[in-house]
């Protein structure tokens, strides 16, 4: 955040009117062929919970550990290289082509006897800057982001992240069915699985659309490094909850500076509820640190949803 008053304002936002979670111990250790977390925390009004689970190294080692920075210098420098690879492809005798860096993006100049020729190499040499910087965001888990008020960003592709981590994070999904117990039903697991990533301390959200996604954390670095902002909570949650419940549809919602989570089980009374596509969402909070079950949202994310404040990427 930009200052004490907004950071303030957000802490109020996440435990107001709701007791936060405090996290009592966390360890991490590992061996070659597993890395293994334990965690005990505190829970209002209930008795303290504990979790431990193990997860196989290579299989870590085979999903992004780290979201690489993103460099509005460096993505030029890459898309510059391929537009002027296109370039020298046009035999000169047609048509001669300019290729200057500019503070923001390029400006191809084609000069040719024939304007429809000029037409056809410009946008061809476009379409070759456009697959380029599509290519470099791919290859560095970077994915276009239009913000909820039309502004054209760049963010981590957190659908990506969440599908690539399913299968990694099975043994912890499987931890957490474990000590809700088989018999207990899908609501027991999200609450549980929810006060667990709520305990972990929180680290502020900047704003998507001007740092690029700078601070966000896939889930290996958010529990080695035990903190996550909303975003990277909301990601690691998702590929977790998406192990337990492979086929159930799911949403991500990005608020401008909050990201909270959908699924699509059968409501009760007093969920709060999301409908999108003909299918109705129970929404829930993985950031924290207020225990917000399963239907609770902070009532700022409440206002932010009537107000039509969000986009939604489906998981």
């Amino acid at each position: 955040m930009r200052s004490g008053r907004l950071l303030a304002g957000l802490m109020l936002w996440m435990v107001s009117g709701y007791g936060g979670a405090t996290q009592l111990s966390f360890s991490s250790s590992d061996n070659e062929a597993s890395q293994r977390f334990e965690y005990r925390w505190q829970r209002p009004g209930q008795n303290d919970a504990s979790l431990a689970f193990s997860l196989n190294r290579q299989s870590l080692a085979e999903a992004p550990g780290s979201q690489p920075n993103y460099s509005p210098a460096r993505v030029q420098r890459y898309v510059y290289i391929e537009v002027m690879k296109a370039a020298q492809d046009i035999d000169p005798k047609q048509a001669r082509v300019n290729v200057k860096k500019q503070r923001r993006g390029l400006k191809i100049e084609v000069s040719s006897p024939s304007n429809a020729l000029n037409q056809q190499i410009s946008q061809q040499l476009h379409q070759t800057q456009e697959s380029a910087f599509d290519k470099y965001l791919d290859e560095h888990y970077y994915t276009r982001y239009t913000t909820v008020f039309n502004q054209q960003a760049v963010k981590p592709d957190h659908i990506r992240y969440i599908h690539e981590y399913v299968k990694p994070l099975i043994p912890l999904s499987q931890a957490i069915y474990d000590r809700v117990g088989g018999q207990s039903d899908a609501r027991a697991y999200f609450n549980f699985l929810l006060s667990w990533v709520q305990s972990i301390p929180y680290d502020t959200l900047e704003s998507r659309a001007e740092n690029n996604g700078a601070g966000f954390l896939p889930p290996a670095g958010l529990l080695t490094q035990n903190k996550g902002d909303c975003d990277s909570k909301s990601v690691m949650t998702a590929a977790i909850a998406r192990g337990f419940l492979p086929d159930t549809p799911m949403i991500l919602i990005l608020l401008p500076r909050h990201a909270l989570l959908g699924v699509a089980l059968t409501p009760q009374r007093t969920d709060q509820t999301l409908i999108y596509n003909d299918k109705t969402y129970i929404l829930f909070e993985p950031t924290g640190p207020a225990q917000m079950p399963l239907g609770d949202v902070a009532a700022d994310s409440e206002r932010a949803l009537g107000n039509g404040h969000y986009t939604i990427e489906t998981i």
